[in-house]
């Protein structure tokens, strides 16, 4: 629910604006954040509908650069989504509401998922069905399908035991669209991990953490999957977790649950929420067996620059590697337009901010992409093939893991 207090914070000052990507591709006030605040505040106090706010809330692309850049601390994470949750049930229909959902489901179940691939490739589609943009609200479909392996990854055990001395017992999300198409990373993160001397664990019936869902205007199935984790997880000392939006929205869980009888227990599971970036920064590795030529830049993905503050340790573990030359990227955090499933239902916006991404790529020659979210690194890797840029993206851990040896 919005609060008439977060709202009251926005001072107009517009230090967000060069940090939105709507704002900085329309210059149009209502694609601004405090654009959207004004909105919001107008709808929330009766002075106009709902549905006259829908549409610029809808093209908010929920990367946070604003409440980063916001000298008063407007939580503006809290506001957009407490937005779209009113604009859900206030200016869509039960179907749209409906179709939404069967959307958001289908990229939340790795089963589904997996399915829903396998069948577009049977189909010969290289690309999400226009119909299925049109029933998002998109005129047209921006994006092309990842492929599917044959086989989903599965842990060969539930416990991976610690290299030396144990530091801790830490839990590892596997979560949907990351079990489904990145196997690999859960293999770097695992190797990783245990040679910093964690213990990795592999709870079973783990399933969504929910963000997709809260990130959409859906909290009550958010809270529905993240009961889910908040019993799975109850053992270990640590969830580590490798995708940034999952991690943000983990570590939000106590605001997700607020004032219900869940939230003490929601606050503690957040608290031991940490991304694998910050075990092992806080571990000492040994050094690398390679020294493998490395001309890298980084993409900070959103979710983990913005929402969790994390910059400085992927850079730190990347530069331990002996010949690794790290390039910063002119706009390095802001967003590529990814953001979920945006890039689905917001194409032309998602578009302009690929665009523009991959210009500022290419610019720093480097041959390899760092990027630690699933979303970021599909749709960087779709800008980067059409541009016709011989450039990999690569999660830190898959940089790490090989130049350490560490793949299980």
């Amino acid at each position: 629910m919005l609060n008439q207090r977060d709202l009251q914070k926005c001072i107009h000052c517009g230090l967000c604006l060069q940090a939105c990507p709507t704002y900085v591709a329309t210059g149009q006030e209502a694609e601004s954040p405090r654009g959207r605040i004004y909105l919001m505040r107008q709808a929330h106090e009766g002075r106009i509908d709902w549905a006259q706010a829908a549409r610029h809330i809808d093209t908010c692309m929920g990367c946070l650069g604003c409440q980063t850049a916001c000298p008063s601390g407007v939580p503006y994470a809290r506001l957009i989504e407490a937005a779209r949750a009113t604009v859900n049930q206030q200016a869509r229909t039960p179907f749209q509401r409906w179709v939404r959902g069967q959307a958001i489901g289908s990229f939340t179940n790795p089963t589904r998922l997996r399915w829903m691939l396998h069948m577009a490739r049977a189909l010969g589609l290289r690309r999400a069905p226009r119909w299925m943009a049109n029933l998002l609200g998109a005129r047209e479909s921006a994006v092309r399908l990842p492929d599917a392996p044959r086989r989903p990854w599965r842990p060969t055990r539930a416990v991976y035991p610690a290299q030396g001395e144990r530091r801790a017992r830490v839990g590892l999300l596997l979560g949907c669209a990351m079990q489904t198409l990145f196997g690999r990373v859960h293999r770097a993160t695992i190797g990783m991990l245990t040679l910093a001397g964690y213990e990795v664990h592999i709870p079973t019936n783990q399933g969504c953490c929910g963000a997709l869902w809260v990130h959409n205007g859906y909290p009550r199935q958010a809270q529905r999957n993240a009961r889910r984790l908040l019993r799975a997880f109850h053992t270990v000392d640590y969830i580590a977790v490798n995708a940034a939006g999952c991690g943000s929205t983990m570590k939000e869980y106590g605001q997700l649950f607020a004032d219900t009888p869940d939230q003490a227990a929601a606050q503690a599971f957040s608290a031991r929420v940490r991304d694998v970036h910050e075990l092992l920064a806080d571990a000492v590795l040994p050094p690398p067996p390679r020294d493998d030529t490395l001309c890298i830049t980084h993409h900070d993905a959103c979710h983990l620059a913005h929402a969790q503050g994390i910059r400085n340790q992927p850079r730190v573990l990347l530069q331990q590697l002996p010949n690794l030359k790290l390039v910063e990227m002119e706009g390095a955090d802001m967003c590529c337009g990814s953001a979920g499933i945006y890039n689905m239902m917001q194409p032309e916006r998602a578009r302009d901010a690929l665009h523009r991404k991959i210009a500022h790529i290419k610019a720093t020659g480097a041959t390899i992409v760092a990027s630690a979210n699933p979303g970021c690194t599909l749709w960087l890797k779709q800008g980067l093939e059409e541009a016709g840029l011989p450039i990999e993206v690569l999660h830190p851990m898959e940089i790490l893991a090989k130049a350490y040896d560490a793949m299980p």
